[in-house]
């Protein structure tokens, strides 16, 4: 579902108060590693928790790239101290019911069920579910699952958006995982039997 899309393309859900600092401060950080803001929050689970979600622009966000963006932020947190408390710094990636961050998030997402919730009230209600079908004149085109109405939401008055853990996003993910790991194998199995060049002998 997620294609490889652009490093630099603008979020349409912005942070607000601390969670708008931190992402000021680190979004530049994991740039320079390849990888793209995805969301922060901050909450008060296990004694404070800072959670980051980022991911490569292909979608994809390893055990390892975690690892890579918690160390090269750690410092950059610890210099800036957003947060005046003790807290945990959590790196993941956005998983399957994926928030739907930019423009191209909501693109790939078509054909599957999200929540919506908007700034400001379309057609008396903030709050909408459904398949999102298109993008039309700068509007999510939502098909509604709850019996209500079809709604065009402008894309820059969202306020949160969201895929629906379904079976069929379930499956359409496990179908990816196994075109990933068989293209993995294919380009193994070529560089295995690769012809070796040979120097002429004098």
């Amino acid at each position: 579902m997620q294609t490889d899309a652009d490093q630099n393309e603008p979020r349409l859900v912005i942070e607000t108060g601390v969670a708008a600092r931190i992402a000021a401060v680190i979004e530049p950080a994991l740039g320079t590693l390849g990888f793209r803001l995805v969301r922060v929050k901050v909450t008060g689970r296990d004694g404070g928790t800072l959670q980051v979600m980022a991911e490569r622009p292909d979608g994809t966000f390893t055990i390892e790239d975690c690892e890579t963006a918690s160390r090269a932020l750690s410092p950059i947190l610890d210099v800036e101290d957003p947060i005046q408390s003790a807290y945990r710094l959590e790196m993941s990636s956005p998983g399957i019911d994926r928030p739907l961050a930019r423009r191209s998030d909501i693109e790939s997402a078509r054909g599957h069920e999200a929540k919506i919730e908007m700034a400001s009230m379309i057609e008396g209600r903030k709050r909408f579910r459904g398949i999102i079908e298109a993008i039309e004149n700068d509007a999510v085109k939502l098909k509604s699952t709850e019996g209500k109405e079809d709604a065009l939401l402008p894309l820059n008055e969202i306020a949160d958006a969201k895929l629906v853990l379904t079976d069929a996003l379930i499956e359409e993910s496990l179908r990816r995982d196994k075109r990933a790991k068989e293209q993995d194998e294919t380009n193994s199995t070529n560089q295995k039997h690769a012809p070796q060049q040979r120097r002429a002998s004098s």
